[in-house]
């Protein structure tokens, strides 16, 4: 069997097997094959398949997979569930203390805690979302008290 075939065979066996596991090590070892396999056609001796096999894989791995790595492994840019609520604004609709209340965020109506433990947040107050604990919004009040803000009605 000639042995440009060979090395295409074994870059195809590594390309399944990389299917098959996600790590992208067996993806830079089945383009290093390839690459030998291409220096076997052009009629490189065995010697030379091997050195373009180590140098191409030693390069792919060092060199590619860390970037190919950084772009497949990025998390998400969008926030969803819960989690899409943070920092959004919402009004209260039943008085919000330490241990209750409803607010009104984006549509939905949430059971609600103040922030900090101490402040009492009246009905009709714009708050801003901290965290979701559970199901509960903890907020903090969004406006300073004594000063008079323009109500608007939130979505």
């Amino acid at each position: 069997m000639p042995a440009d075939l060979v090395w295409f065979i074994v870059a195809g066996g590594l390309t399944i097997a990389e299917l098959l596991t996600g790590g992208l090590y067996l993806l830079m070892f089945a383009l290093a094959a390839a690459v030998a396999g291409v220096v076997a056609l052009v009629g490189g001796g065995l010697v030379w398949e091997l050195l373009a096999f180590v140098l191409a894989a030693g390069g792919l791995t060092f060199g590619l997979r860390p970037i190919a790595a950084r772009h497949l492994n990025t998390a998400p840019l969008i926030a969803t569930g819960a989690q899409a609520l943070v920092g959004a604004e919402g009004v209260v609709l039943e008085r919000v203390d330490r241990y209750d209340g409803r607010v009104k965020i984006k549509g939905e109506i949430w059971s609600a805690r103040a922030y900090p433990d101490g402040v009492v947040i009246a009905v009709g107050s714009e708050v801003r979302v901290l965290r979701i604990d559970g199901a509960t919004a903890i907020v903090h009040q969004e406006e300073v008290p004594g000063l008079e803000v323009p109500r608007r009605e939130l979505p």
